[in-house]
């Protein structure tokens, strides 16, 4: 079983159709966790960091549906 979600190039060497960033898949994982992806930080260096990066991250709706 599974899903697939875009497509690539001919070779598979790169993605071409509905292109997404790994941050999304950590954002998705969370969100199906209960958790909301962009709330959830540590500190770090001085520093409270997010643990999907700077940016607000959304899940991948593909994924979940």
């Amino acid at each position: 079983g599974g899903i697939s979600v875009g497509s690539t190039d001919e070779l598979g060497n790169e993605a071409v159709e509905d292109r997404f960033h790994v941050k999304r898949l950590h954002a998705t994982i969370l969100h199906q966790l209960g958790l909301d992806p962009n709330a959830l930080t540590y500190f770090h260096a001085g520093l409270e960091q997010k643990l999907v990066g700077v940016e607000d991250s959304e899940p991948i709706h593909q994924l979940i549906s």
